[in-house]
This record gives C-alpha cells, structure tokens and sequence, in this order.
C-alpha cells in the first residue's frame, strides 16, 4: 500500500509534539504510560476508546487531562439506569410563543465525550450513541445534525461490579477502536500518588496541542507507508480468531472463541500500527507496531467460549498466542 512521502522535518516535529503530550500528562498520571500512548494513538488514529478498570485507577483523570493538553472542548456524561437517550443526543422542545419546535442540542455535541460508566446504562441509551460514533452525526426528529471535528469518545467501565449494570452489545463493543486495560500501579508509582492525596487533579498541565495538530497527525498517519506484506500479516492475525468449522484439535486455540474479530477489526489494526509508527517518528509500518496494537484492537473483538471462562482464558491470553503462532513478515 504506497503512500505519499512524508519530510523528516514532519516526522520530528511530531514525534516532539508526542513527547510534550507524554510529559504533560505525567504531570497528573502517575505510572500510566500505556494508558497515555493508548489515548493517543487513539486520537491520532481518529478513534474511540473504552477505558477498563477498577475505580480510583484515573480513568477520568486521563481523559480531563488529554482534553486540556489538546484544548478540545469537553464534555461528561454519567450513565445511570434512568438515563434516556435524548438526555445525551437531544431533544425536539415546544415552545409555545412560537408554537414550533425547536432543537436543543445534547451534550454529545462537543469533541471530546466521557461516557463515564458507560455499562450501567441500558441498551437502548447506548445504542444512542452508535450515530454519533460511526456516522458522527445525530438525528433529532427529522433533522440531522454533523458533530464537531475531531468528535472522539471515551468511556469508562467497571470490570468487577456487575450489579445494576448492562453488558454492551457487540455492534457498539466493535465501533471503539481500542481496548484499555487500566492496571494497579506498581508499589513505587502508588507511593507517588498518595503522596499527592489525591489532588493531581490540581496540578497545571500546558495546552500543547490543537484541533489543528490533531488533524495534521490523522493527514500524516493516513501517510505512513505499509507493506503488502504487514497488510496480509495483519490479516493472518484476524483469520486466525475465527473459528473453523472444520473439527478442532485439542491444543486449537480457536475451541476458546466463540465469534471472531471481523474485517473491522483489520482496519482498525491498520490505523492504529501506522499512528504507533508515527509516534515512534517513523514513516512505515514495521510487524512490532501490529503487535504494539493488537491487545488493545482484539480483546474487545472476540466473544470467548464458556470452555474459555472454565479454563480461565481471558482475551489477551488468546491474542499472545495467536501472535506467537503467526510468523513475522
């Protein structure tokens, strides 16, 4: 897949742009660096992302602090059992000196979305967000209404708790581009954030980005040269989640997935390795930046085996494997 040429003089001026966003955002993140490349990958990739992990592990806090370090506008919503969908898209209201109707826009319209506790809401509140994050737009009565650019949303889930919340479908699972896991910090990193007493939230981070330079890296990412070869290894790894109808063997790990990752899957791995290899300040694709991405594009793909849950096979088991198992290009 060729693509236009890109100057070095682009190349380092987004890889410093990179590192100044890296340091801004360990101002408040302590040991997340994972979660600040995830992020933005994410944004430079032109995705949405679900943020997975326990509470008080800064979920929230990434997502307030990458929106002050790009200056784009911001926006939370809580989702709640009793949330309806016009509470986050809009709403026709009367108004009755007029005697019509008139829009009132939703707090989906804005750059950045927080879907805080995204999973406590039910079906039909989510899936009012499934517009607004493949189409980027919003439908209010008989009226369609484009979202601003860039428009990514970001939302939050507890893995643990299960009471009173509402699994995700798989049609919304497969419209965010990446999956991330939010970890404990390691005994150092927890000693620092005590230490802060939890006001990390207080320290002042610097606009470093803008709307403008984040559209320029998605411009330069679609750029980044890839291989033939990286496209067919990309899709040997998403081949290899689908299970065969043929009989499967003992040592097959396919027998732990019940519905693979689809073509979707593919081109968001895609998008992703080029935004990894850009970060990286390179121009071309190389297999690590595939295997940089591939948990967090994959785990949130698969549909797993109850023989999975039995065993204890989580989706990122399954993934290693299935990369140990593909030969590198």
């Amino acid at each position: 897949m060729e693509k236009n040429d890109i100057n070095a003089a682009e190349l380092d001026s987004c890889r410093v742009l990179v590192q100044k966003c890296r340091d801004e955002a360990k101002k408040r993140l302590v040991g997340q660096e994972v979660l600040i490349d995830g992020i933005m990958t994410a944004f430079i990739a032109g995705g949405h992302v679900l943020l997975e992990g326990v509470p008080g592990l800064a979920k929230t806090l990434a997502v307030r602090t990458f929106c002050e370090i790009s200056g784009l506008e911001f926006k939370r919503i809580q989702f709640t059992p009793d949330l309806l969908p016009a509470d986050i898209s809009g709403t026709l209201i009367y108004e009755q000196n007029k005697g019509s109707f008139s829009v009132r826009k939703g707090p989906v319209f804005t750059n950045v979305v927080l879907a805080d506790e995204v999973n406590r809401a039910p079906a039909k509140v989510q899936s009012a967000m499934l517009e607004a994050m493949e189409e980027k737009q919003v439908t209010i009565g008989d009226e369609t209404f484009r979202l601003p650019e860039p428009f990514f949303v970001l939302a939050t889930q507890n893995p643990i708790e299960q009471e009173g919340t509402y699994n995700l479908p798989e049609a919304e699972l497969d419209r965010f581009l990446m999956k991330l896991v939010v970890s404990y910090p390691s005994g150092e990193d927890e000693v620092k954030i005590v230490k802060t007493a939890g006001n990390a939230v207080k320290t002042a981070v610097n606009q470093v980005l803008s709307a403008g330079d984040i559209r320029n890296f998605r411009r330069l990412a679609e750029s980044v040269v890839c291989s033939d070869k990286i496209v067919e290894y990309i899709v040997q790894i998403i081949s290899v989640t689908r299970p065969s109808e043929k009989k499967q063997s003992e040592h097959d790990i396919t027998r732990y997935i019940t519905v693979g990752a689809s073509p979707r899957a593919g081109i968001a791995m895609l998008q992703c390795a080029r935004a990894a290899s850009l970060m990286a300040g390179r121009s071309f694709v190389l297999p690590e930046d595939v295997k940089t991405v591939a948990h967090q594009v994959l785990r949130h793909r698969l549909v797993l085996s109850y023989e999975a849950a039995a065993n204890g096979i989580c989706a990122d088991d399954i993934i290693s494997k299935i990369l140990d198992y593909v030969p590198v290009p």
